[in-house]
């Protein structure tokens, strides 16, 4: 059931993988299914109450299958192509070829496609069939559903979910239309080729179902509707490109993981944000899953790369935490502390939506981990606006005083501690300074601090005291940070934990102790565990330009991804989530901040390659920082970087790059290719009398 296909871009197979968890998904930013399942979920929409709170299970149309019961010598071919975001079905005799495609378009994102062509091959005139298979009813156990009147030829049913997530709190509406599939398909003698198309419109109104049905209609009967969605795909493609020359498994592992992240955002959101879970939208369902839940892996594992090429999607994804937050200053209400308590697994509301109570109540370093992604989001773009008028601001002072009232001072260590907490490496549990979790509201206090600095804003003095005092435990014999305190070399860890101050923290170490961290805890941590980890080990030995020690870590990750369509799961021997967005950004990340030595600061966008030795060169296209967009060429002897693009509204600002030897600054101009050696160095604002 290998991909036999040498094009990396798309992925094939004569047939479909036995467990149906592992078929492709189809997703936008607010649809998405996985192909020939019953159900779709829809962004946002969510039944149950507090721990029971799962994304809405929606009757699917879509769900159709070609079959011609019988026949006998037919080719069959499934295949995902990922440059229009399109599965596809074929059936193909001597006579005929049958294609069916499904695809949740990417520009009319109310809109779920199935179409159906069949085609002569040979010159006859016998009438040809094909059989459908749809097993859709209109019922849902999420959603009380009442049939409404038929409209331009599509059924239609309305509802709402039946169980609010807070108690007197909203139930979303869902208002789906379809056009009826046919139990067979015919095309006439005097046929040679004929096109069916099946459209699904769903939305929270009835005008927004109707309207977004109507467009679609009028899109098929032009002939425009999968061109349309196909250029939509294109023009995100352009902006956003990695290409490399290595291994074919390499770049499709690339390709697949770029595509499924970029399936669930939009480069110019229009819709209100409603965060990304671990296993996209397509997943979610009650008891799979994490039941489309927003944890950490929004902001730590994905967020990045998004940011990385559209800065508008990755805004939106800010915007979800500034939509709820008053859900974590519920949160830390309710824990007796002030400011604002993330929740460790969040929904609708913001409220702690997690099932089992230890994560909401220690995992707390995810507040910090929110604001990781605000921090990054300012330095790449200088968007004050976020935090001046579209309560950005507010969310950081509010997280700021959480992590305030958390900490309490230790007469003894003369220090602040944060104690009674789960850190990432979730084998452990009430345990005292967590590294990760204390450096993590470090950082979130000094980010708060500068920002408020930037907007003219006083800063309280406690913010700077805690920064300055907090413990971040260190055993200076052996020069390593202990995971927490009390931890003893040797124990087990379950996932990448105290490797995660090094990147993204950047916590301030040297090389050795950077080493030392990567070599006490890689031999620890749990082989078959979640699939992010291995690619922050890679990363880190990037750092030490320890390629080929990277390389054959990164490779760990290969056992995370099946075949044919490229779904990742949660650990490698199969359980947990699928379609794991989580692996797929902690596997960009190696790629896009290992390879390349990407990292983004205060003031510049730093660069420093390591290039194992069967990666040749890699081109990266549509790097966004500061309003430009940058194409970088990187091979062990040269890095070329052009400006592509330069935004007018609001002005990019003019950069240059800074070799950091030498001190060298090289001025960057729209359309003018600059040349440098492979070595570190920067790119940043231009300074005066750059010349």
């Amino acid at each position: 059931m290998a991909d036999g296909s040498e094009d990396p871009a798309v992925f094939s197979s004569s047939s479909l993988p036995a467990d149906p968890r592992l078929l492709a998904t189809v997703t936008n930013a607010y649809l998405g299914t996985r192909v020939y399942r019953d159900t779709l979920h829809v962004s946002g929409v969510y039944s149950g109450a507090a721990g029971d709170t799962h994304r809405a299970d929606v009757p699917s149309p879509a769900n159709v299958r070609m079959a011609v019961p019988g026949a006998g010598g037919l080719d069959e071919t499934f295949a995902l192509d990922t440059r229009t975001g399109t599965f596809s079905h074929e059936l193909r005799s001597t006579d005929y070829v049958a294609t069916q495609q499904i695809y949740a378009h990417y520009s009319l994102v109310h809109l779920m496609v199935v179409s159906i062509t069949i085609r002569r091959l040979a010159h006859n005139t016998q009438p040809i069939t094909i059989q459908l298979q749809t097993p859709f009813e209109p019922k849902s156990q999420d959603l009380d559903l009442k049939q409404g009147p038929d409209f331009q030829g599509a059924h239609y049913v309305y509802g709402r979910t039946r169980v609010p997530e807070v108690q007197g709190g909203p139930c979303p509406a869902v208002h789906m239309l379809w056009t009826p599939v046919p139990g067979a398909l015919t095309l006439h003698g005097e046929e040679r080729e004929r096109c069916w198309q099946f459209l699904t419109a769903v939305a929270g109104s009835e005008e927004g179902a109707k309207g977004s049905y109507r467009r679609g209609l009028g899109c098929a009967a032009a002939g425009s509707l999968h061109r349309r969605h196909a250029r939509a795909w294109a023009a995100l493609w352009r902006g956003c490109s990695v290409e490399l020359a290595g291994p074919l498994r390499l770049r499709r592992a690339l390709r697949g993981s770029l595509f499924y992240l970029l399936s669930s955002v939009t480069p110019h959101p229009v819709l209100p944000p409603h965060g990304i879970s671990p296993g996209g939208v397509a997943n979610g369902a009650r008891g799979e899953d994490y039941w489309g839940h927003v944890f950490w892996d929004q902001e730590t594992w994905i967020f990045p790369n998004i940011l990385l090429f559209y800065p508008k999607a990755a805004r939106a994804m800010l915007e979800y935490r500034i939509h709820t937050l008053e859900g974590a200053l519920h949160n830390a209400r309710e824990q007796g502390y002030e400011g604002a308590k993330f929740p460790w697994e969040s929904a609708a509301t913001g409220r702690e939506v997690c099932p089992e109570e230890i994560y909401g109540a220690q995992e707390i370093h995810v507040s910090g981990d929110v604001l990781v992604a605000f921090e990054q989001y300012y330095h790449t773009t200088q968007d004050q606006r976020l935090f001046r008028e579209d309560g950005g601001w507010r969310l950081v002072c509010a997280v700021a005083q959480y992590w305030c009232s958390r900490m309490v001072w230790s007469e003894e260590e003369q220090c602040y501690h944060i104690r009674d907490v789960m850190p990432p490496d979730e084998h452990h549990c009430h345990v005292d300074n967590s590294a990760y979790t204390n450096a993590v509201a470090q950082r979130s206090l000094t980010f708060a601090a500068d920002l408020a600095r930037d907007l003219m804003i006083p800063v309280p003095e406690q913010w700077l005291r805690r920064a300055k005092s907090i413990k971040v435990p260190f055993d200076a014999g052996k020069k390593y940070h202990p995971e927490y305190d009390g931890y003893s070399p040797g124990e087990p860890v379950k996932q990448a934990d105290v490797v995660l101050l090094g990147f993204p923290l950047m916590h301030p170490m040297s090389p050795e102790v950077r080493r030392n961290d990567l070599e006490m805890y890689e031999p620890v941590t749990e082989l078959h565990g979640p699939a992010m980890t291995w690619s922050m080990f890679a990363v880190g030995w990037l750092e030490l330009k320890e390629v080929q020690r990277a390389q054959t870590l990164l490779n760990k990750c290969f056992s995370n991804i099946t075949e044919p369509f490229k779904i990742w799961v949660e650990n490698s021997d199969g359980s947990g989530a699928v379609n794991f967005l989580t692996g797929m950004g902690g596997f960009l990340q190696a790629i896009l901040f290992g390879y390349t030595g990407f990292r983004i600061t205060r003031s510049s966008l730093r660069f420093d390659p390591a290039l194992p030795d069967d990666i040749h060169e890699l081109n990266v296209t549509g790097v966004s920082y500061l309003g430009n967009k940058l194409r970088f060429s990187i091979t062990r002897e040269e890095i070329g970087i052009e400006v592509t693009e330069s935004l007018r509204d609001p002005p990019a600002l003019p950069l240059e790059a800074v070799l950091e030897e030498s001190g060298q600054r090289l001025p960057l101009h729209k359309g003018q290719r600059i040349s440098l050696p492979t070595a570190a160095g920067w790119i940043q604002r231009s300074s005066p009398g750059t010349s």
